[in-house]
């Protein structure tokens, strides 16, 4: 199955918009098919493995949209005893907007306008994570992304997206017939299938990115993910 990609044709949640009902119902859908589907689980995961009870972390989410992969790890975190400062970063206004008012309990959450392909810090995070981003853009800027997600983590680095293939595109179709039905994200849920990466692709541009000892896999429901540890 080809690749699909065209940087003239955004996905309708990328485009420049004010603040509306139909974005904010898009943003909902993709926080269920986050919790539904794997995005949540995924994080936790590696969440468990490298964050230790009673420890204090800095941590970056690239293209976080409503923000709530975000709100998941802080809120597991204080089950742990764990005290986290979260800087999410979407270049979308309206997104971010959307995404601040539905986190008015989470202070460990703050939130940056910038363009994932050129934000720079300080100082390096503890864990750096995006997730379901890469498809939005080409294999070159997509490339850079990783090597700046790389430059950007002082420890650990998680980059998942979705895997290309039939069987990925055919249950997305499924999901936006009969369930997530919503114009904004029928449309974007089933081009983001179209624009995903496939297993073998995904893994030579961590290579291209000049990853260090970086792992691949896959995970349920057609995720796949990049991370390194530098432990």
């Amino acid at each position: 199955m080809v690749r699909r990609f065209d940087a003239s044709q955004p996905e309708l949640m990328d485009r420049p918009q004010p603040v509306s009902e139909e974005l904010e119902l898009d943003l909902q859908n993709l926080v269920s098919l986050n919790r539904r589907f794997g995005s949540h689980r995924l994080l936790l995961r590696f969440a468990r493995r490298w964050l230790k009870p009673g420890g204090v972390y800095k941590v970056l989410d690239l293209a976080t949209g409503a923000g709530d992969l975000p709100r998941v790890l802080v809120s597991w975190a204080r089950t742990q005893g764990i005290q986290l400062s979260v800087d999410a970063v979407d270049f979308q206004s309206s997104t971010l907007a959307i995404a601040r008012a539905l986190s008015p309990s989470f202070p460990e959450i703050h939130w940056r306008e910038a363009d994932i392909r050129s934000f720079s810090a300080g100082e390096p995070y503890d864990l750096v994570t995006c997730s379901l981003a890469l498809h939005h853009f080409s294999e070159q800027d997509a490339v850079e992304i990783l090597a700046r997600c790389a430059a950007l983590a002082g420890r650990w680095m998680l980059v998942s997206d979705l895997e290309r293939s039939w069987l990925t595109s055919a249950a997305i179709w499924g999901l936006t017939q009969f369930f997530y039905r919503e114009p904004m994200t029928r449309y974007d849920a089933r081009v983001s299938a179209e624009r995903a990466f496939s297993f073998g692709e995904m893994k030579a541009m961590g290579r291209a990115a000049g990853l260090k000892g970086f792992k691949h896999g896959r995970f349920l429901f057609a995720r796949q993910a990049l991370w390194m540890e530098r432990e």
